[in-house]
């Protein structure tokens, strides 16, 4: 079955950072799209520029798995959208967080914390080793037990968010951090999934296994839409006879 996939990047390093658009001519959601492009997903890709911020509400009701990729203009994100994503999540829209997202009106919503984590972007980059911590999970599948990252922005412990369902991925830098890079949670009836590489200046999204990743958290967090179940509404005719 083919997945609809909508593709939400705020938009703004590609337009202003020179360095930023070398690397993604076509943005950083056209870079994630193309790493897609050899599964049966039905892609749309939206921006902070489109009407309603790429997030109307036709949109989002015709969306599976909404990916999101925001930096530095997280508070310009109209809390009205916040309120309308969070309920289509919550009815089963599935949702991945990449990157800095973390620190989203989004995602901060979804978990209830600051999402704060310790930092360090260095002009080179960081090394990055992803270890694989849970094999037998679907986002894992056709990983190996790890993959690195030659270039990339080291995001450490602490990270302050409720503990996760399910701890997929475990990063290791050069400096001798670690930090959960991948993980799940549920709620409602939505799925979500956060994988943490993905800095601007450094071309992660063209890394074929950071590709694949994605592919699989997508198709991992995919809900068919189904406007009989409810969270608010759930109640039986008939008692549970034991």
């Amino acid at each position: 079955m083919t997945i609809r996939v909508t593709i939400w990047n705020e938009g703004r390093h590609e337009k202003r950072d020179a360095p930023v658009a070398k690397i993604y001519p076509d943005g950083m959601d056209g870079a994630i799209a193309a790493g897609l492009g050899d599964r049966d997903f039905s892609i749309e890709r939206r921006s902070l520029d489109d009407p309603e911020q790429g997030l109307t509400q036709e949109l989002l009701d015709r969306t599976d798995v909404l990916t999101w990729w925001g930096h530095v203009a997280h508070d310009e994100v109209k809390d009205e959208y916040i309120d309308r994503v969070q309920q289509r999540i919550l009815a089963g829209m599935g949702l991945v967080v990449l990157h800095s997202g973390h620190h989203s009106k989004m995602f901060r919503r979804m978990m209830g914390t600051n999402c704060n984590l310790a930092w360090r972007e260095l002009p080179e980059g960081d090394l990055e080793r992803v270890w694989v911590t849970n094999p037998n999970h679907p986002i894992a599948e056709g990983v190996p037990p790890f993959f690195e990252i030659p270039q990339s922005e080291m995001y450490g412990e602490p990270f302050d968010i409720p503990a996760a369902d399910e701890i997929i991925f475990m990063s290791w830098y050069k400096g001798g951090e670690v930090f959960r890079s991948g993980l799940t949670f549920y709620r409602g009836l939505g799925r979500i999934f956060y994988f943490s590489p993905g800095h601007e200046t450094f071309p992660i999204y063209h890394n074929p296994m950071v590709q694949h990743v994605i592919g699989n958290g997508i198709e991992w967090a995919m809900r068919p839409h189904s406007g009989a179940r409810k969270l608010d509404n759930w109640h039986r005719k008939e008692p549970i006879h034991r």
